[in-house]
């Protein structure tokens, strides 16, 4: 049996032209909140169906998470909170670094953020990015730089093994809070190993880019189940809602009305997803 319904897009979102969308994440009041990577800028789809742009122009979000005090923490070439009165206040930016890609909360509010330290879309030869926590006051934690090109990041049940995906090789590294030495723990079927996203009895939802997929891998790194997803590139996936069951899908295109490009699309989960934890720093 599929754990998950078949992905149907968000009418609001598709009817109109958007490039690769990223940052899946269903707000308190039911509001849908993603990022245009390619054409900019922060979106929010009220329940209503009416589409707000949260911020222009701001390119390569690859990241949004709430903030506790309101707004969202979004990444690009820093990681900056957005707040609920429009209010920019950068949070991250590291000497060396060429970009934020996705980011995560820890329960207690600190933030996991993948820094890239090469342009791989301009064509810069590879280099190490790295694996960041920022914690209270400001203070920033290497936890591993073991990873090409960071991507999705997700954390385990135990609230302290660390899911990476590294887009460049194609699979899902493990770490823990604590810095433990990088491992691999799984690799993707098909395609690339993209945005991710944790269960609650501790599968692994990844987004397989070019594969046009989402995958599930069980706590041990085994394979599950994949589901293929009405596009040619999946960006991205969260958990989110009341039950926490729904599930949102970027794309960077879809086949519904190939012209209008990415698309965010929407499905029920049988396994809740972990809470996303607002960032407090």
């Amino acid at each position: 049996m599929s754990l998950l319904s078949q992905p149907l897009p968000v009418d609001a979102v598709l009817a109109r032209a958007h490039g690769l969308l990223e940052g899946p994440r269903i707000g308190a009041a039911g509001e849908l909140v993603y990022s245009d990577v390619s054409f900019g800028g922060l979106f929010e789809c009220a329940p209503d169906g009416t589409v707000t742009e949260l911020l222009g122009r701001r390119r390569g979000i690859g990241g949004v998470l709430p903030h506790e005090r309101g707004g969202w923490v979004i990444s690009g070439r820093t990681v900056m909170h957005l707040g609920p009165d429009a209010s920019q206040r950068e949070l991250l930016a590291q000497e060396g670094a060429c970009g934020y890609n996705d980011l995560l909360a820890t329960p207690s509010g600190e933030l996991l953020a993948g820094e890239l330290r090469y342009r791989p879309l301009a064509g810069e030869p590879p280099r190490n990015g790295r694996l960041l926590l920022l914690g209270a006051g400001g203070s920033v934690r290497v936890l591993g730089e073991d990873v090409t090109w960071p991507n999705g990041i997700g954390l385990a049940p135990d609230g302290d093994t660390v899911y990476l995906s590294d887009y460049a090789h194609a699979a899902v590294l493990a770490t823990t809070l604590a810095g433990a030495p990088m491992t691999r723990f799984a690799e993707v079927p098909a395609g690339s190993a993209d945005g991710l996203a944790v269960d609650a009895e501790g599968g692994v939802w990844v987004a397989l880019g070019e594969a046009g997929a989402v995958a599930r891998f069980r706590p041990d790194g085994a394979l599950d189940q994949t589901f293929e997803v009405p596009a040619g590139f999946v960006s991205s996936i969260s958990f989110g809602g009341a039950d926490r069951r729904d599930v949102l899908i970027t794309t960077a295109d879809n086949r519904v009305a190939p012209e209008l490009g990415g698309a965010l699309f929407r499905a029920r989960s049988a396994v809740p997803g972990l809470p996303v934890h607002p960032v407090s720093v």
